[in-house]
């Protein structure tokens, strides 16, 4: 079963990435019948980027919630039942576990970021790592399979899962590379470049994430799940766990606020572009902010800001309002309450990462000049973050619950 598996997931498939909800939909729609235990059997496999047959890659609409987890999860069981989807619907939960875990250790978001301009100066006082740097960014390196994905990751803004985790052990083990480089380099161009899941990616390849458990990249395991188009040599043949002397202690998750009740202007940021389904009513008018560029202190890749400038843009379109972009959002968004005639600004939840640090420091302005700021959280992420505790597999363990407190259709173990 799985060679017939292999042979069908081999076919010639090109992914076009629009960044709009139509587009996402479609793409769920034309994958769906492949969740099932055809997505179980193949999914480890990179064939390429003209062959995506075998991975559904739904994560840039994902992201950026032109798509949701709860609408995701909802058309593959229905169409499969959990028994058969089940692996799938797992990968679905890693991002909300990545998300929960974060939400509640926000330390680490400032630990990386604070590290990153570290490492970012120490490029520019350190001739021999500004050397190794630019050959892995350019895929100069002479390891070829690490060379062609450091070119698709910029030409094209996507690299299949099982490949992000070879090329951030080839970063940091074989290349001994500050890891936090590696996870800027992916959060700048990847179309998906989320600071969860991202981050904690990288951490987890390294053994921070997991306390000295590493991921290693082998040259037989390359071969065998790009079905022979590398045979990578000089691979470190050990990962010595990185190490951090800080703690990150575990905070309360926020409590969820009720949506506003009177006349109020939407905010919409790239975390959630579906954030008129959390509101009870029509908002006055929209506003679009990109924090795309408080990404990284270095330059945003082409295609991911693309993407994400025009899944704005096409979220707002029934509005006919552009989207924005802009360091300081105080002052736009005052402008458009003002405009729209309201005293409230609401917005979908932004969990930790560079839009809820801008909507953190613009809150108390707004306040200020009279507007107060709501931000609803879905019912999807209350009810499953405060599982994100620990680690995945006790998040695991309470898919069927969550599933049925979701109110999707769940086929239990027989």
């Amino acid at each position: 079963m799985t060679e017939k598996f292999l042979e069908l997931a081999k076919a010639k498939e090109t992914i076009s990435f629009k960044p709009t909800r139509t587009t996402g939909l479609e793409r769920l729609k034309q994958f769906v019948g492949r969740t099932g235990r055809r997505y179980t059997s193949t999914r480890n496999y990179d064939f390429g980027t003209e062959r995506r047959c075998n991975v559904s890659a739904l994560s840039p609409w994902l992201r950026h919630r032109l798509i949701t987890e709860k609408e995701v999860l909802a058309t593959v069981l229905a169409a499969h039942g959990f028994n058969v989807a089940e692996k799938f619907v797992q990968e679905v939960f890693w991002r909300t576990y990545f998300k929960g875990w974060l939400e509640q250790r926000p330390s680490v978001w400032a630990l990386y970021q604070r590290d990153l301009l570290s490492a970012c100066e120490r490029l520019a006082s350190d001739e021999d790592l500004e050397i190794r740097f630019n050959e892995a960014v350019k895929g100069n390196t002479g390891i070829d399979c690490f060379d062609h994905w450091a070119q698709e990751l910029v030409a094209t803004g996507y690299l299949h899962n099982h490949t992000r985790m070879w090329f951030a052990s080839i970063w940091i083990f074989t290349l001994r590379l500050p890891w936090q480089l590696g996870a800027d380099f992916f959060l700048r161009h990847l179309l998906d470049g989320d600071p969860s899941s991202n981050t904690l990616s990288w951490r987890w390849v390294g053994g921070l994430h997991t306390k000295g458990k590493t991921y290693l990249a082998r040259p037989d395991n390359i071969a065998k799940y790009t079905e022979g188009r590398f045979q990578p040599k000089g691979l470190a043949k050990f990962a010595e766990p990185l190490t951090e002397q800080v703690d990150h202690p575990l905070i309360p998750l926020s409590s969820p606020r009720s949506p506003p009740d009177c006349p109020y202007l939407l905010l919409l940021t790239e975390d959630d572009l579906s954030g008129e389904s959390v509101m009870p009513t029509s908002p006055a008018t929209a506003i679009g902010l990109l924090a795309t560029h408080g990404r990284s202190p270095n330059p945003m890749g082409d295609a991911a800001k693309d993407f994400a400038k025009g899944a704005i843009s096409s979220a707002l379109e029934p509005y006919e309002k552009p989207a924005k972009s802009a360091d300081d959002w105080c002052g736009p968004l005052i402008e458009a309450a003002r405009n729209a005639g309201v005293t409230t600004i609401a917005t979908a939840y932004s969990p930790v990462g560079p839009t809820r640090s801008r909507l953190d420091r613009v809150e108390p302005l707004l306040r200020d000049a009279g507007l107060s700021l709501i931000r609803i959280m879905r019912p999807y992420d209350a009810i499953t973050w405060p599982h994100a505790r620990a680690g995945y597999f006790g998040l695991r363990k309470k898919i069927p619950l969550l599933l049925d407190q979701l109110n999707l259709p769940f086929q239990r173990r027989l």
